[in-house]
């Protein structure tokens, strides 16, 4: 691709995540789930905008899983015992710009496998 359609992609991205993020606000008892998806992993972390602090957080590449929904779905179940662990059963979902399709939807319809309320 070209530079200058990479940068058409961030700016559609930047657009939508300032849409999304203008309606979610995470507190202590209901906190923002944040994913980042990256070209090779997949990372999480629970906020507290309220705050301003991270309750809870998980890092795939530190696991050694990828960015699929197979490994997608592994992640979310150990974030959901995580967020078990930290008292967090119901949470508000933050796709960041990424369309929920994928891997983020396998991540979230994980996450609420787990017991985790979205």
């Amino acid at each position: 691709m070209t530079n200058k359609i990479l940068e058409q992609k961030k700016k559609l991205r930047a657009k939508r995540k300032l849409r999304v993020r203008g309606s979610i606000f995470g507190v202590a008892s209901k906190p923002r789930i944040s994913v980042f998806r990256s070209n090779r992993y997949l990372y999480a972390q629970a906020i507290d905008d309220q705050n301003g602090v991270t309750l809870a957080s998980i890092d795939g590449k530190k696991l050694g899983l990828g960015n699929n929904k197979e490994n997608a779905k592994e992640v979310a179940k150990i974030f959901a015992e995580n967020l078990s662990k930290a008292g967090i059963s119901e949470v508000v979902f933050d796709r960041n710009g990424y369309l929920y399709h994928g891997v983020i939807a396998a991540f979230a319809d994980s996450l609420r496998e787990n017991g985790i309320t979205l």
